[in-house]
């Protein structure tokens, strides 16, 4: 199986898929190769923070022309894994001097097993892009194609909790990895004062409570294969819900808008949380976080909507918040904006960097302690 994840996270994946009971793990470029029975499959596919998609290759062929392409794809029995009531989608990752357009990769891809179809049955399955059947992969690397089956469905970060978010949302994987490579376990406070759509503290909050992952979710791909085991996902389900953890922890969050609030209370109770976080309505400036230490993680703007002045102002506030109020923690900023962070005025212990989407973050550490 293959582990798909963000730039920056393939080691925390390699060591949770460990703990979840993988074997022969293997380190990549944004993924983690593994190997795992279908109890794994579904248990990855539930519990994991930090994965994207559980993808499963089942062809690998040379491929450097349209042909090719179409050849190796007809060369699976694609009646294994669908039929023609079933639907389909999908998606392409191409990095080859070979192909350039991963829609074309697409394409030629769904042709060759819709024309399958249609050669042994007089019929052909459909395409659904959103919710189908079956997720089919294709990854060309130069001139390798790798064709998987995706047992995720959707992908991994949408959890189920969160149907309103604020503008620029941090992705559910992505906050999941902030906190763990934060060191936050559940010892000491966890304060997050600019809390947008509440995506940090309800991930900070499944991972400290033990809580599954995916428990929110509507499903995974996996559950529309014809091998689908209900026993055996039950019994996983019913495991993972038994190691839920039930001590009292302190997670606070706050923030300067009242929509976010609004919209970080509805997600917090979809995510069945809302005995176990706190929420308020504050101004940075005005934090009075628990007293004792912990960690306080903030996600900031990053200035592509604020004039500059604005944006540096707003950051040098922020360093001046965090050594008013702040003694005692550990202080983590997440930012793509280099010349915004100078204006904190704290030296960084530490400074780590991710990849999202286009944007390159970095995840800046800060010891707050009196004196500064």
């Amino acid at each position: 199986m293959t582990a798909k994840s963000h730039q920056g996270f393939e080691e925390i994946l390699a060591d949770e898929l460990k703990e979840l009971g993988a074997i022969n793990i293997e380190v990549q470029k944004r993924a983690v190769s593994f190997e795992g029975n279908k109890e794994l499959l579904y248990k990855a596919n539930l519990c994991s923070r930090f994965a994207m998609r559980i993808l499963i290759p089942i062809y690998t062929f040379k491929c450097v022309n349209p042909g090719q392409l179409y050849k190796g794809v007809q060369k699976i029995d694609w009646s294994k894994y669908l039929n023609v009531k079933n639907t389909l989608a999908v998606d392409s990752a191409v990095h080859s001097q070979y192909f350039t357009n991963s829609m074309f990769v697409f394409q030629k891809t769904k042709d060759a097993v819709v024309d399958q179809f249609r050669e042994k049955f007089g019929i052909r399955p459909n395409v659904e892009l959103d919710d189908p059947h079956l997720r089919i992969n294709v990854y060309i690397n130069e001139n390798h194609c790798t064709v998987s089956i995706d047992s995720s469905g959707s992908s991994l970060h949408k959890r189920g909790y969160r149907t309103e978010v604020n503008a620029a949302p941090l992705n559910e994987v992505l906050a999941a990895g902030l906190i763990k490579i934060s060191g936050w376990n559940g010892e000491g406070n966890f304060v997050n004062p600019m809390c947008g759509s509440g995506t940090l503290l309800i991930e900070a909050a499944m991972a400290a409570y033990n809580i599954p992952a995916g428990i929110n979710r509507p499903g995974f791909g996996f559950q529309k294969w014809p091998d689908f085991d209900e026993l055996l996902w039950k019994k996983i389900s019913d495991e993972a819900l038994s190691k839920i953890k039930h001590a009292q922890l302190s997670i606070s969050g706050a923030d300067i808008s009242p929509d976010a609030i609004r919209i970080a209370r509805g997600n917090i109770r979809r995510a069945n949380l809302e005995d176990k976080i706190s929420l308020e309505r504050r101004e940075f400036e005005r934090q009075v976080p628990p007293k004792g230490n912990g960690i306080v993680i903030i996600n900031p703007p990053y200035g592509e909507r604020m004039e500059e002045e604005d944006i540096l102002g707003f950051y040098k506030m922020m360093g001046d918040g965090l050594k008013n109020a702040f003694d005692g923690y550990e202080a983590w900023i997440l930012s793509s904006n280099r010349e915004a962070m100078k204006k904190v005025g704290l030296r960084a212990e530490k400074k780590l960097a991710f990849r999202a989407g286009p944007l390159e973050l970095l995840f800046y550490k800060y010891n707050m302690y009196k004196g500064l």
